[in-house]
């Protein structure tokens, strides 16, 4: 048996004896230049050096990194869909080319992980009107020892690599690898890479960028690339005789924690078994999320929502495996402890908070979870009963087999429940969504929330785009929390809003230290957190000021006043527009804190997911 910790030294060491330096990992989270939300391959972040941008460490690199894809979250539940996964990868930026890098990739794959140079396959580009066949990489294949019947030519859609839609970037044919599973055959003729028994598995792939792409075709490269990718999930289960990934070492301790508590056995299949894969691959990617360097916290918006909803599906998983959601905390000790924090070692720095976070979620959806399942069997059974009455009256009838949009939102809006869970579980009954209508209702609601704040508005605001309106619901939660951090008597004297960063003056005497800094980034990240309703109300002024709501600019204010209140945290006098919910807000981050006047401090913030830069 080798371990996922075997493998990531096995292959970091093999292309440093190669002359690589190793890069280390990079952020799960997308920097915004790749135009996504997670990194999801290991060469992404290296998209600019691929390009032409000399590498700061040299020509030669490798690494292990950590992506994320979420398009599938729905197929994690099998045997082989992960939301987090490891990609080893080796680059050459201009440096050697095919020669050099089949030689390594058969050398690794047979002397350092033994497998037999009769088994391997290989698929190589077939050529077309733009390109040539690559014939350079089959000969070097067949020169290595590889049987010239196991090297299959393959078209563009299965061989070549390039970024879509784009011109003057490099691309070229891919060699992928691949062996079989077991030596008997399924039975069709031919049993090889292409029969859909699924005996051939691949194992990785060496792109040869070798290619300019240009309006009318492809010009040859002066200078080529080679990215190599090989998953270190799917390689770690293939190399230890396994066709379930979650019986590696890498789910092995969560899956055994899941057993215990539960008391059932992993093996013995069922939703048992697909309710342990799915509370392990969420939290372990909650984990990672939360931990990362750039760690982001569930909310209603961006990466934050897809954290979310990863989070609130496993807890609901934890409710089919009929065990304490609080359990989450557990499995994500294992990751941290036992299997991750050798390799991330940000995660047992991070242990307390990642830890602190992922309970305040479970918390927040166990509060509603049971009443929003309650409502949700409401809503099915009122369309069955519907569907019953109706086709006594007519046989022809032909019944409902969608939950309505309105429910969907209901069911999002007061219990906390995404779109995607509603979904699935409509699915798990026999039903669909209606998601455009759901849409419909969410841009009804956010319009009329806008008409309720319009009126008043604080100093320099006057974009109602939806990342003010989250800046300037964070205002008031900043204002709250310089009120308890550093005194009472703090008060607002000044703000400006802008699409990317609110800047909020406040009277105080002397610069804030860095410890009262972040003391007040967590509270109000704990208030984003607890994702509080915010709770629009017209009243008499003199009613606002006996119940203790803030006012800022007592000469704005008539005899009725706006206020918004943040559960008993804050409550202000204020003309809108505001975030429905804390929740939406993302990750608040003050970038600055300095002198504004005599007197007055000035912070800037930003809130992570509104893409805003230091």
């Amino acid at each position: 048996m080798i371990t996922s910790k075997q493998l990531r030294d096995k292959w970091l060491s093999f292309y440093e004896g190669k002359g690589h330096v190793n890069i280390g990992a990079v952020s799960l989270i997308g920097d915004g230049t790749t135009g996504v939300m997670f990194n999801v391959a290991g060469m992404q972040p290296l998209m600019p050096y691929l390009l032409g941008k000399p590498h700061p460490a040299g020509k030669r690199l490798c690494n292990v990194q950590g992506c994320v894809r979420t398009v599938d979250i729905d197929s994690v539940g099998d045997s082989t869909h992960f939301t987090f996964f490891e990609m080893m990868g080796n680059w050459s930026l201009g440096d050697y080319f095919k020669k050099e890098k089949t030689a390594w990739t058969f050398e690794l794959l047979t002397k350092e992980f033994g497998l037999d140079k009769d088994k391997i396959c290989s698929t190589v580009f077939a050529g077309n009107e733009s390109a040539p066949r690559d014939d350079e990489t089959a000969e070097l294949l067949v020169s290595l020892g590889i049987k010239r019947e196991n090297i299959f030519y393959l078209d563009k859609s299965n061989n070549w690599w390039e970024l879509e839609g784009t011109v003057g970037t490099p691309c070229g044919p891919d060699n992928e690898w691949f062996y079989p599973l077991t030596d008997e055959e399924c039975g069709r003729k031919p049993c090889d890479i292409n029969c859909p028994c699924g005996r051939y598995v691949e194992i990785g792939n060496d792109v040869y960028m070798q290619y300019k792409k240009t309006e009318t075709g492809y010009v040859p490269l002066e200078n080529k690339n080679v990215d190599t990718g090989f998953g270190l999930d799917r390689m770690l289960a293939f190399l230890n005789g396994l066709t379930d990934g979650y019986k590696t070492d890498l789910f092995s301790g969560a899956i055994a924690h899941l057993e215990k508590v539960s008391g059932k056995r992993y093996d013995d299949g069922g939703d048992a078994r697909k309710a342990m894969r799915i509370i392990a691959d969420h939290t372990r990617t909650a984990v990672m999320l939360i931990g990362d360097v750039n760690g982001i916290l569930p909310s209603n918006t961006g990466a934050g929502y897809i954290l979310r909803r990863l989070m609130r599906r496993a807890i609901r998983y934890c409710k089919a495996l009929e065990i304490d959601s609080a359990e989450l905390l557990n499995v994500a000790k294992i990751f941290i402890e036992d299997v991750y924090g050798e390799a991330y070692p940000l995660l047992p720095q991070k242990e307390e908070y990642i830890l602190s976070e992922i309970a305040r979620e479970t918390e927040r959806f166990e509060a509603t979870l049971e009443k929003g399942m309650k409502e949700f069997e409401k809503t099915v059974a009122g369309i069955e009963r519907k569907n019953e009455f109706m086709a006594k009256q007519d046989p022809a009838y032909v019944k409902e087999t969608a939950i309505g949009g309105k429910q969907a939102f209901r069911l999002y809006d007061t219990y906390g429940f995404p779109l995607e869970l509603t979904e699935e579980l409509a699915a798990e009954r026999g039903y669909t969504v209606d998601a455009a209508g759901f849409e419909l209702a969410f841009k009804e609601h956010q319009e009329k929330s806008h008409a309720v704040a319009e009126g008043q508005f604080k100093g320099g605001l006057s974009d109602t785009s939806v990342a003010t309106t989250r800046l300037h619901t964070a205002t008031h939660l900043l204002n709250a929390a310089l009120k308890q951090v550093l005194s009472p008597d703090v008060n607002q004297k000044g703000s400006n809003i802008t699409p990317e960063r609110l800047r909020f003056d406040f009277n105080f005497s002397r610069p804030m230290t860095e410890e009262e800094i972040r003391a007040v980034e967590d509270l109000v990240n704990e208030k984003i957190g607890e994702d509080i309703p915010v709770v629009f109300e017209e009243m008499p002024y003199d009613r606002a000021r006996e119940e203790g709501i803030v006012g800022v600019f007592d000469n704005k204010y008539g005899d009725v006043v706006k206020t918004y209140s943040i559960g008993t945290f804050s409550r202000e006098m204020c003309g809108g527009p505001h975030a429905e919910r804390t929740g939406e807000l993302g990750h608040f981050r003050i970038v600055k804190e300095q002198s504004s006047s005599s007197g007055v401090r000035r912070i800037k913030a930003v809130l992570d997911d509104t893409g805003a830069k230091n």
